[in-house]
């Protein structure tokens, strides 16, 4: 039996960092500014790195770390990228039996372009991750476990959202779900019925306000809207300016740890999964939020989504977490 089985996408994460990767502003990039590189020249990088990502293997990593017999579920192309996934992940003690491979779409793919002192500019191929199905789940297999972690689903692995959900209820399983724009896109009566049977709700302030169509800025009608769909607990993390958590009776407020980051990638997923591990170490939504906390802001020091993640026994800062009653 498993104490916890992640969902979600797997890729191989191609870290390049270049001082020749220049900065441009311009109106016509979305973010006002974009990366420039000569058309046809070969450009040399300083920097190389390559690792597993995807939000349900980054969960996966965390819940290992911490103890939990952990399982992912997921799919990979039948390819070499694939097979270095497994791989990876079988030696963070991660039971890869759940993991199908297809011949249709390669592994999914994300190149990270990193220039020194500005932000990452990301290229992603979907690829085989979006496409698992219900016939591609071992059923009787992923019912022997105490928790299910929905990390962001896109493409057609949104359309098992629901079903993952009921399954759980149904074998009296907790649920996590941490939703992508596509899940929190979905049509609004679906959403509703998946919301009512989530036991944890992780979610970034855009994807709050997206939820709730409020302004991110206003924090309590946003919690107290989302605490009317669902009776979980709900997680809005804010970046650099920290978490609030709802548990429907009161609030917790807690500060970033503040540490230098060295790369973001993964960070929403070492905050979700932190916090669930902390729930099942003690059932403490305070404990929970130090472990969140502490575990996400390490992920930022490293290169990667999961090379600086807390290890079981090791020392970590706790935040300070306030907690009021809810108005």
């Amino acid at each position: 039996m498993f104490d916890v089985i992640t969902f979600g996408s797997a890729t191989q994460d191609i870290f390049l960092e270049s001082k020749k990767f220049l900065p441009v502003a311009g109106k016509i990039f979305a973010t006002g500014e974009g990366l420039c590189l000569p058309s046809g020249a070969k450009i040399e990088v300083e920097n190389i790195f390559l690792a597993s990502g995807g939000g349900g293997t980054n969960a996966a990593a965390t819940f290992a770390h911490q103890g939990f017999k952990t399982a992912y579920c997921g799919m990979v192309g039948a390819d070499s990228l694939g097979d270095l996934i497994i791989n990876e992940l079988k030696q963070y003690n991660i039971n890869t039996s759940l993991i199908k491979k297809t011949e249709k779409l390669p592994t999914s793919t994300s190149v990270l372009l990193m220039q020194p002192g500005s932000d990452r500019t990301i290229l992603v191929y979907r690829g085989a991750a979006d496409v698992l199905k219900r016939k591609d789940i071992m059923w009787d297999k992923i019912k022997k476990t105490k928790w299910f972690y929905l990390a962001p689903f896109a493409g057609k692995l949104t359309e098992l959202t629901e079903a993952l959900v009921v399954f759980a209820v149904k074998n009296k399983l907790k649920v996590a779900f941490n939703p992508g724009y596509n899940q929190l896109t979905l049509p609004a009566t679906t959403l509703r019925r998946i919301l009512k049977k989530i036991d944890v709700l992780i979610l970034n302030q855009e994807e709050a306000s997206l939820l709730t169509k409020i302004p991110y800025q206003k924090e309590k009608e946003i919690l107290k809207k989302i605490d009317q769909l669902t009776a979980g607990i709900v997680i809005m993390t804010k970046g650099g300016a920290g978490a609030t958590v709802s548990d429907g009776r009161n609030l917790y407020h807690a500060p970033s740890l503040g540490m230098k980051m060295v790369d973001a990638t993964g960070a929403g997923d070492a905050f979700g999964s932190g916090f669930v591990s902390g729930l099942l170490q003690r059932n403490d939504v305070v404990y929970a939020i130090q472990l969140a906390m502490a575990n996400s802001s390490y992920a930022i020091t490293k290169l990667g989504a999961k090379e600086g993640l807390l290890k079981k026994g090791a020392k970590w800062p706790k935040v300070k977490v306030e907690k009021k009653p809810y108005e």
